[in-house]
């Protein structure tokens, strides 16, 4: 997956960053969750929660409510309001011994929860029309909120900061993330009452990020990984010494040289004949002997020398990108290792690994046949401090080629982002348990194509934990789906992206509070984020009116109920169809194809009311009829009312 966004913030946050609200807390605090202008869900009751002196007494006001309550041994507090219809603004006040803290403009509406990857986090101003939607932006009651991004192994009771709600308007719109603001859009014009959304989504990652660490451990081979993100959230050196060992175990299998090369970690190897380079891009673009056509291993190796001052403060190694897995030393100690390339390398460093004097830095990169190795500019890769300092690193390094190896996958310590587990659900969802939602969105899967059988049991897990971590068992889950991308087909193939939106379909089909917006015909396939951003949050919000609001109507694309024989014809009939199927630019429906076994062809398809008829094609043999079976087809059927029909298969059934 190449997408753009890089991490942020470095391991050292993931390990020990925002852990909990601080013990024994004297100040009084609401959690960063409630800062001026936020939505609170109407008619659920209210919880808010913070910090103040232990056992401290204290009092809480909204809308009229007053609530008593009192801080815990280790100076945090919880406060449950009644629940309230929509409304607002009101101001919010919290007192205990003599202290106040207060919000304004805090409003009682619906508040929408939306997350995934790339997609969702597509902001605003790059959407189509974004030009019209800033303008027309303007409105005080909506507000949202960009979670920032947190890597954590174990859940978080705090966001990490700032966290502050936006109020909309054409100066603010353009941050928002464009699918949620679009569907938000669409239901506060329909139901005229406040809407918050919060918007927690990170680019690059895969659902098992997302999903907590007492579900995801029950399923597959996760127990042991989300063992060790545990591990590294209670002792981080003891998880990285044993995914050192995890790590040299796999090199040791995969490369006969790899023990012995392991001797150019060490700070005291000699390195005076290895020749000379300053990384900005390809190993094979360098200019040196051996390394044009170069597929393999290459390890590389610079030096530092700090001040006392600046080794005692030294607590994070930045590196850039680096393409494409590296193992990452200093001083002989693994600090990190990434298997992905366009991530940047944010590396913690425990204290007392820098040293005064000469600090030895080594990274062991296997490229995956395109370039290899740092592919920053050297200005990227420099020493943070904990107290702000940023120390350049040499723009020179020591090289040497290692083994030539091809077709190899470093796998990747199960807290590091885009694949990490539970991590992200620790950092950017946990936070929000207490808050009340109306609905959740998801926009996720581009990560997961090359595994969508596991997405079957993986998306309704997802939905399943976070209803019963926000203790809101029915709570509504918009899926949308993922379109059209990569390469098209002019004869019948396998495709993961058809196998990975198969899977959202079907899960949402047997999820009595989920829906899903089908988004094939807005897709871009050469741009895995395509633009057209407004309809697919209009087909979220037309979801949401039948899944959330109860409004009766079709959640959105037609669905296919059946396919059977009918004599030599195949007949598969749909749900939903919007007073009848209809095709564009021609009078077939094109995309459907029929299978005997894993041989399939395509088929003749015309329209007939609520059905589409396959003239033929039950031919002997023919188990199976599947439509839009592409990484990115094109599509021409849809409902009476313009809705796409989804890709799907189906067993064929006997005539009647």
């Amino acid at each position: 997956m190449m997408e753009t966004t890089r991490i942020a913030a470095p391991l050292l946050a993931l390990a020990f960053g925002c852990a909990s609200l601080p013990a024994h807390a004297a100040e009084l605090g609401l959690a960063r969750l409630f800062s001026d202008h936020a939505v609170l869900q109407r008619d659920q009751p209210i919880a808010l929660w913070g910090t103040a002196g232990a056992g401290r007494k204290l009092t809480v006001k909204l809308a009229g409510h007053t609530v008593n309550g009192s801080a815990n041994a280790h100076g945090k507090w919880r406060i449950e309001l009644p629940p309230q219809p929509a409304g607002g603004p009101y101001a919010l006040t919290v007192t205990s011994d003599g202290q106040t803290v207060s919000r304004a403009d805090i409003l009682v509406g619906d508040v929408y929860l939306c997350s995934g990857q790339s997609n969702m986090e597509f902001a605003v101003r790059s959407s189509t029309n974004a030009i019209g939607a800033t303008y027309g932006a303007g409105n005080d009651r909506m507000r949202y909120l960009n979670i920032q991004k947190n890597n954590a192994a174990t859940p978080q009771d705090e966001l990490k900061g700032p966290a502050e709600w936006t109020p909309l308007t054409p100066e603010t719109v353009g941050d928002a993330s464009a699918v949620c603001y679009y569907m938000a859009r669409s239901l506060q014009a329909s139901y005229k009452i406040p809407v918050g959304f919060i918007n927690a989504s990170w680019g690059g990652t895969t659902i098992q990020s997302w999903i907590g660490a007492e579900s995801l451990r029950t399923f597959g081979d996760y127990k042991a990984g989300v063992a060790a993100v545990a591990q590294y959230g209670a002792d981080a050196a003891a998880a990285m010494r044993a995914e050192d060992a995890r790590n040299e175990a796999w090199w040791r299998a995969h490369d006969p040289a790899a023990a012995a090369q392991r001797a150019w970690a060490a700070p005291d190897f000699d390195d005076t004949a290895w020749q000379t380079v300053t990384p900005a891009g390809s190993w094979k673009d360098c200019g040196l002997a051996g390394f044009k056509d170069f597929d393999g291993v290459v390890w590389y190796r610079t030096t530092v020398t700090l001040t006392e001052a600046q080794a005692k403060a030294a607590n994070v190694l930045h590196l850039g990108p680096v393409d494409t897995y590296d193992t990452t030393w200093v001083n002989g100690v693994r600090v990190g290792g990434t298997s992905t390339s366009w991530i940047g390398r944010d590396y913690s460093v425990p204290a007392g690994v820098f040293r005064p004097g000469r600090n030895l830095i080594a990274m062991r990169v296997l490229n995956a046949g395109q370039g290899g190795g740092p592919s920053g500019q050297p200005a990227s890769r420099n020493i943070g401090t904990a107290d702000g300092q940023v120390i350049p690193l040499p723009g020179a390094w020591k090289v040497q080629r290692g083994s030539a190896l091809t077709g190899l996958s470093v796998p990747p310590a199960p807290w590091d982002v885009p694949t990490s587990l539970t991590t992200l659900y620790n950092g950017m969802i946990a936070p929000l348990v207490g808050y009340k939602f109306k609905l959740a969105a998801w926009y996720q899967g581009e990560s997961n194509t090359g595994a969508a059988q596991e997405y079957r049991t993986l998306l309704p897990m997802l939905m399943r934990d976070w209803r019963q971590r926000f203790d809101q068992p029915a709570l509504p889950f918009l899926v949308a789906q993922l379109t059209s991308f990569s390469s098209t087909a002019k004869t019948p193939g396998q495709s993961n992206w058809a196998e990975l939106r198969a899977a959202q379909a079907e899960s949402v089909a047997h999820d009595d509070h989920a829906g899903l917006a089908v988004t094939l015909d807005v897709g871009d396939r050469f741009d895995i984020h395509p633009t057209q951003k407004t309809i697919v949050g209009e087909r979220l919000a037309r979801a949401a009116r039948a899944v959330a609001y109860g409004e009766k109507t079709a959640p959105g694309s037609p669905y296919p109920l059946s396919a059977r024989r009918s004599g030599n014809d195949i007949v598969i009939a749909f749900r939903d169809t919007g007073g009848g199927l209809a095709t564009y630019s021609s009078d077939r429906a094109i995309g459907f194809e029929v299978c005997a076994g894993t041989a399939c062809r395509y088929a003749d398809a015309r329209v007939a009311g609520d059905t589409v008829v396959l003239p033929g094609a039950g031919t002997a043999g023919v188990t199976r009829v599947r439509y839009a079976w592409a990484d990115a087809p094109f599509v021409n059927l849809f409902s009476g009312d313009d809705q796409p029909v989804s890709t799907f298969q189906l067993d064929i059934t006997a005539s009647n």
